[in-house]
């Protein structure tokens, strides 16, 4: 198991990458719709393009979604390993 300090900066990783509204949309649109192109997600948001680079970034880093460049287009999709342990972790800390 990992220790208390690992489990709680993983834990508070996740939730400061879901605390947006932009990156909440974006983490349901792909729960619900699977892989889809950045320009899709572009088109749903009315954003910036750079501002949805940064919220998409922002969520790769911490492993929440996965990015497939196929150039010039790039796919995004859940983690589904991350986004599983995302959601135990929080099921469990709002028990």
């Amino acid at each position: 198991m990992q220790s208390t300090s690992m489990y709680h900066e993983r834990l508070a990783l996740y939730a400061k990458a879901m605390a947006h509204p932009v990156r909440i949309f974006i983490l349901e649109t792909l729960v619900a719709e699977g892989e889809m192109l950045s320009g899709v997600l572009f088109e749903r948001l009315n954003i910036a393009r750079s501002t949805l680079s940064q919220h998409l970034k922002e969520l790769k880093e911490v492993g929440l979604i996965n990015g497939k460049e196929e150039p010039p287009k790039i796919y995004y999709s859940i983690n589904v390993k991350n986004w599983n342990e995302a959601k135990q972790m929080l099921n469990t800390f709002f028990k």
